[in-house]
């Protein structure tokens, strides 16, 4: 049996594999490991819940609460809240240690659960083994009095919100804004924290049933987003994704701003204020090489790491850095926040546009992209994709065909089954032709 923890938590197919024993049994073993801080401090431990919208939220977000009570942790229920609010609670609020039940931009049938430690952070690789180990062990159970409590608190979000909003450099007044809030977390408090940053706010996608969250709406479907920020005539658009952890943005002509495009942005922005710590931006192996042709041309330095915002979290604490993210919209502002942040990273992107004055076009424009093409190869053995001989010389001969010009990144996800083959080059049609070469021999060499 492979690890139960995987880049972001625990997911997969809600009531299948994700069921409401697994989430009873993890939140216990997350009591043993985590609350351990107010049994040593004399106070009985606390844990702060969220979820996001989806129907299977509210049985997983029920057992976890039931697990966690039943090992002695009082529990707040916050409801449905973006992941950030959850790390927020957890790091300010006196808690140790917060639950998030989200597949973040999964579809609506997956859902998974992550955990965030006293701090607000996400936990390290060796207290998930922690959590996973002590699962299904003997343990005494508290009676009586010294069960845990369970409380809601619906109210607690708007502190969060409060706080982000606090944190903008320069107001939004003047700014018409379409929101997509991919009808999951956000969906109410996404668009509530830019009207209070002052803009004039569109709402679309933002009318969560349940059953609708990520589905054509949100951060991996922005298209409709730039749609309506060209036909309301405004001044930007911006996406999150199910949970809210992730931003991504249109410009005034319908055009995209990726992840890479949102974090130069404000690298380029901080490095202004004097503000970037070392003069460093951290990416990932996924940043387009325009990324960091750019920052290089502004005097910024960039560190690559692993996919995964727990990987740049990661090295951004270890190198003392402030801002790093992911092409996919994972941004990561650590002078405020301990994960990524959509609506935190929507409200600094817009205060850029506002203080500039100029357009996101104009904006988005120093931050140059080459050529880029993703293919997602489903139903293959993913864990073979970086041994398979063929796999290994067709990416060898591609990188041979681009040189210098552009390169090839063939990537297992680390959330969903698949493998994904991402190719740059000096022109779409060459990036395009290599991508779904090398697709087509995964596909052939892998498929299950």
């Amino acid at each position: 049996m492979g690890r139960l923890f995987g880049t972001d938590g625990v997911r997969g197919l809600a009531n299948r594999d994700v069921t409401a024993e697994l989430a009873l049994d993890l939140a216990v073993a997350a009591a043993h490991v985590l609350g351990q801080r107010g049994v040593f401090s004399g106070h009985r431990p606390k844990a702060v819940v969220g979820r996001d919208p989806r129907a299977s939220g509210e049985f997983l977000s029920a057992a976890v609460c039931a697990g966690l009570a039943s090992a002695g942790i009082d529990v707040v229920d916050v409801g449905v809240v973006p992941t950030p609010a959850v790390a927020y609670l957890a790091g300010n609020m006196d808690f140790d240690l917060g639950v998030m039940i989200s597949a973040s931009h999964n579809p609506m049938e997956d859902n998974g659960i992550k955990f965030f430690d006293r701090s607000g952070y996400k936990l390290a690789d060796d207290v998930e083994d922690q959590i996973e180990t002590r699962m299904g062990e003997d343990w005494e159970r508290p009676i009586g009095p010294a069960v845990g409590r369970m409380t809601q608190d619906f109210t607690a979000v708007w502190r969060y919100v409060d706080y982000i909003v606090g944190t903008v450099p320069y107001r939004l007044d003047g700014l018409k804004v379409v929101v997509d809030s991919a009808n999951g977390s956000a969906s109410e408090v996404g668009p509530e924290a830019l009207r209070r940053a002052g803009a004039e706010v569109v709402v679309i996608g933002s009318y969560p049933d349940g059953e609708n969250i990520n589905n054509g709406y949100g951060a991996t479907h922005p298209r409709r987003m730039a749609a309506a920020t060209v036909g309301h005539w405004a001044h930007a658009g911006v996406s999150f994704d199910g949970d809210a952890d992730r931003c991504i943005a249109a410009d005034e002509e319908g055009n995209i701003v990726d992840g890479d495009q949102i974090m130069g942005i404000l690298a380029q922005a901080h490095a202004a204020r004097g503000t970037l710590a070392n003069d460093t931006l951290v990416t990932t192996v996924m940043s387009n090489l325009g990324l960091k042709l750019a920052m290089a041309r502004s005097g910024i330095r960039t560190v690559e790491t692993n996919v995964g915002d727990r990987y740049v979290l990661e090295e951004m604490r270890r190198g003392g850095f402030s801002v790093g993210g992911e092409q996919s919209g994972h941004v990561l502002l650590t002078d405020y926040a301990t994960t990524g942040d959509g609506t935190l990273t929507a409200l600094h992107l817009l205060s850029r546009l506002a203080e500039a004055k100029v357009t996101m076009s104009e904006l988005a424009s120093s931050i140059g992209r080459l050529p880029q093409t993703m293919v997602n190869v489903t139903g293959v053995d993913k864990s073979a994709a970086k041994t398979d001989v063929e796999v290994l010389s067709a990416v060898a001969a591609a990188e041979a065909v681009l040189g210098e010009t552009g390169r090839v990144l063939l990537r297992p996800s680390g959330t969903e089954a698949l493998v994904r083959v991402m190719v740059e080059a000096e022109s779409q049609d060459q990036a395009d032709q290599i991508a779904h070469s090398l697709a087509d021999v995964v596909r052939a060499r892998l498929s299950l």
